[in-house]
């Protein structure tokens, strides 16, 4: 079936009408012959003064990188990016002795149908650019998705959207964030938080984790496989903050290489019942000891370790349509499948049967 694009790029079909004021912005659409137009659905990422390019990047190679590897993968289309910032046309100067000028203004912002603030210029000084506070306000009203990367928190909780919600940010601003605004639940060790309209996620490379979880929500995990694939990064990561907290305030120990000799005998044997004297032997260490450099290396145990293995293993299983629910527990090592059920549970934040249906390819 033949398809046109009219108008520009063309984005995730999930959009609603833009209207500012009494003004209706005509909105692009990628018509499909013999099928209703599907409007775009438009990204907009925020850019302002002394920003970190990576984070800013992170959203631009997410949402606005052409893609022809998912060609015959999607439902719907991929998305359309504007950057935006409080003045277009001006340059913004960034890290690393560089500059760039966005070509949008926080009006357009405003009118998209999810915001992206990848930070704010100085969390620690407490300025929120007002403009962009009441541009969030207007997009959040309208509707929008919202979501913020590392210290764009401080502008989403400015606005108020994060009242009496769990939040997360930086491990490094949590604490301030928690004291300058005492209204946000703020959770310091995971990677992201997931309201629904409204998002966060913490510094950095906890930037793609949220944005890929965003592409999983639009379009399914093999889609968001296939981004992080080409990305060169897992499609999920298990755990949150807690684990580089630690790491990254302590030298690498020569015993380390035992724990990353011992993680790969896990991986490798899966399937069997594993203990913590097998992964110490693996490792060449005791009980005791391998104990003490394993939580020093990942800020959690050897056997919850273990477990978020097996059902980050498990999951391509159940995109399958092949195998039992039972038959996948005992795949991935779980003794039972109510204890493979229980551990999903606390994981992933659903079931097994509930994940397969979504994300399962060819299952009812």
């Amino acid at each position: 079936m033949a398809e046109q694009n009219v108008d520009g790029p063309v984005g995730a079909g999930t959009g609603t009408a833009a209207a500012v004021g009494t003004a209706v912005r005509a909105r692009p659409v990628a018509v499909t012959i013999g099928r209703r137009p599907e409007p775009v659905h438009d990204v907009a990422v925020y850019a302002f003064p002394g920003m970190a390019p990576f984070e800013l990047g992170v959203v631009v190679e997410v949402f606005g990188l052409a893609r022809p590897e998912l060609a015959g993968l999607l439902a719907a289309p991929w998305y359309g990016l504007k950057v935006c910032a409080d003045r277009p046309g001006t340059e913004l100067d960034a890290v690393g002795g560089f500059a760039l000028t966005a070509r949008h203004g926080l009006d357009e912002l405003a009118a998209a149908d999810t915001v992206v603030v990848p930070g704010v210029p100085n969390a620690f000084g407490g300025d929120v650019s007002a403009a962009l506070v009441e541009a969030l306000r207007t997009a959040h009203g309208r509707g929008a998705r919202i979501v913020s990367i590392c210290s764009g928190a401080f502008a989403l909780a400015a606005a108020g959207l994060l009242d009496g919600r769990e939040a997360t940010t930086h491990w490094r601003y949590a604490e301030l964030l928690q004291q300058r605004y005492p209204a946000v639940r703020v959770n310091p060790d995971v990677l992201y938080v997931d309201n629904g309209d409204v998002l966060t996620s913490a510094g950095s490379a906890a930037g793609i984790d949220l944005c890929l979880h965003l592409v999983r929500r639009d379009h399914g995990a093999k889609v968001a496989n296939t981004v992080a694939r080409r990305f060169v990064v897992a499609p999920h990561r298990d755990g949150g903050q807690a684990q580089f907290i630690e790491a990254a305030v302590r030298p690498v120990e020569e015993e380390d290489d035992g724990i990353a000799r011992s993680m790969q005998w896990a991986l490798d044997h899966l399937s069997a019942p594993l203990t913590v004297s097998q992964l110490a032997a693996a490792a060449r260490m005791s009980d005791r000891s391998y104990l003490r450099h394993f939580t020093a290396r990942t800020g959690t145990s050897p056997m919850r370790w273990v477990v978020t293995q097996r059902v980050a293993a498990s999951l391509a299983l159940l995109e399958s349509p092949e195998g039992t629910v039972e038959e996948i527990a005992a795949a991935v090592g779980f003794e039972s499948a109510a204890t493979f059920r229980h551990h999903f549970g606390r994981v992933m934040r659903t079931s097994p049967t509930a994940y397969r249906r979504s994300f399962g390819r060819g299952v009812a």
